[in-house]
């Protein structure tokens, strides 16, 4: 039993969105059931917690069919396909449509009393329910809380069947799901407590959370402790030393290692920018010179993709001889160059590499290896960089493991337009919160 009620499933799926924290959240609960497991994001991310009150519109003739959804704040959305199907005329549309809005009124009224909802415009909006089976009232959360001007959508539940993850996954912008079991009958065999969740206890919830927020946020809640580690670090390779920076939070979740690209180093600000992104949702992070000063002046050693790939695999072997890093999943962060060095590194047959995230990178110049990675990769990259875009769904479909293209719309190679780093280092951030899990350790 994955499970013993849905507290103990919030706070393991709250672990699981900690590189949330400090980002401008609200947490969304589905009533009832989801908003137990809700209330426990909340909490750990020090976010404002609502529900999201959701209206199916069931064609009349077959009401289990969707023909669209309402929420608050007067969204309607439609399924047109289904509605020219089934050739549901305006009045049946409309009678439907008032009928459901009366009981979304009502509902909302005796979740929230006097309170308003929350405003979503602007905000990362972190969807969460119990688990899903179907993901119709999911998916119709998604899609209000996008009409209510949600930035991003993040949707968190502890268990879903593994064909409404397919479906969902192109409804938001991540999907966070602990469990996707194949053998799925119901949300409820996953739970050992698996009680009706009623109107009262998703009310005292909601009060609960309202009260909490602020001393949660005034006690530091967001924004972490000091690091556990924090400074300048030479690592020996080969004949040579190598000069870097390791970052290790208190209770890392991983480590993520940097290769940064051609005419680069240790200091680029962009990667310390997402460095810092990164050690704020609770990873580790290394960033270090590939090449030493007087190797750099040889030209040929900075596109010496097989070269640079050796320094970053005795570099993540460093790493992990570190007493602060010890047992965590390591993640690579690669950028332009330093990301083909990434891919070739990860490709090693034991090089056990959980994730590989690409910014701007030219995995073209791994090639001959790239049908050997088998690690989750992310390849973001921006929507103006189009040659470069071209050779990342080239290399994409060389790669035999999972992977996926992360469009940054109006950015250009070096990602200098306004909030187009900031938008890469969050689809980075998620990338390895959702793939960097602790390696189990063996017994004594």
């Amino acid at each position: 039993m994955p499970f013993v009620d849905r507290v103990e499933a919030g706070r393991r799926l709250a672990g699981r969105l900690r590189h949330l924290r400090g980002e401008d959240v609200v947490v969304l609960g589905l009533p009832g059931g989801g908003v137990p497991v809700a209330f426990e994001v909340a909490r750990a991310l020090g976010a404002p917690l609502d529900v999201i009150v959701v209206g199916k519109l069931g064609v009349p003739f077959q009401p289990e069919l969707a023909m669209g959804a309402v929420g608050e704040g007067d969204v309607l959305v439609m399924n047109e396909p289904v509605i020219r199907r089934t050739q549901v005329s305006g009045f049946e549309f409309a009678e439907v449509e008032r009928r459901a809005r009366a009981e979304l009124d009502r509902r909302a009224r005796r979740f929230r009393g006097d309170r308003a909802r929350l405003v979503l415009s602007g905000r990362t909006v972190v969807l969460v329910d119990d688990g899903i089976a179907t993901g119709a009232t999911a998916r119709a959360a998604c899609r209000v809380a996008r009409a209510q001007g949600a930035a991003r959508v993040v949707l968190a539940v502890p268990v879903c069947s593994p064909d409404a993850a397919t479906r969902l996954r192109g409804e938001v912008d991540q999907l966070v799901c602990l469990e996707t079991p194949e053998w799925f009958f119901g949300v409820g065999q996953f739970y050992a407590d698996f009680r009706q969740v009623s109107d009262e206890e998703v009310v005292e919830l909601l009060r609960r959370s309202a009260d909490e927020v602020p001393v949660a946020a005034a006690a530091g809640a967001v924004g972490g402790d000091p690091p556990l580690r924090d400074e300048e670090v030479e690592m020996p390779v080969g004949a040579v030393r190598l000069a870097g920076h390791l970052t290790v939070p208190e209770g890392a979740a991983g480590v993520v290692v940097f290769a940064h690209g051609s005419g680069s180093s240790r200091h680029s600000p962009r990667n310390r920018y997402v460095a810092g992104v990164l050690g704020r949702a609770g990873l580790a992070t290394l960033l270090f010179d590939l090449l030493t000063p007087q190797e750099e002046l040889r030209r040929a050693n900075v596109f010496d993709i097989g070269l640079l790939a050796a320094r970053l695999d005795e570099a993540t072997a460093w790493v992990r001889r570190q007493p602060e890093c010890d047992g965590l999943s390591v993640g690579y962060f690669g950028a332009s160059t330093g990301a083909a060095a990434a891919l070739w590194a990860a490709a090693a047959p034991r090089a056990n590499i959980a994730a590989v995230v690409s910014r701007g990178g030219r995995p073209d110049l791994a090639a001959p290896r790239l049908n050997e990675v088998r690690a989750p990769t992310l390849l973001i990259v921006g929507g103006h960089d189009t040659v470069v875009l071209e050779l990342n769904r080239l290399a994409q479909g060389l790669m035999p493991g999972e992977s996926r293209i992360a469009v940054v719309p109006g950015a250009t190679h070096l990602f200098e337009e306004p909030g187009a780093l900031e938008l890469a280092a969050a689809r980075a951030c998620a990338w390895f919160a959702e793939h960097l899990v602790p390696i189990p350790q063996p017994r004594a």
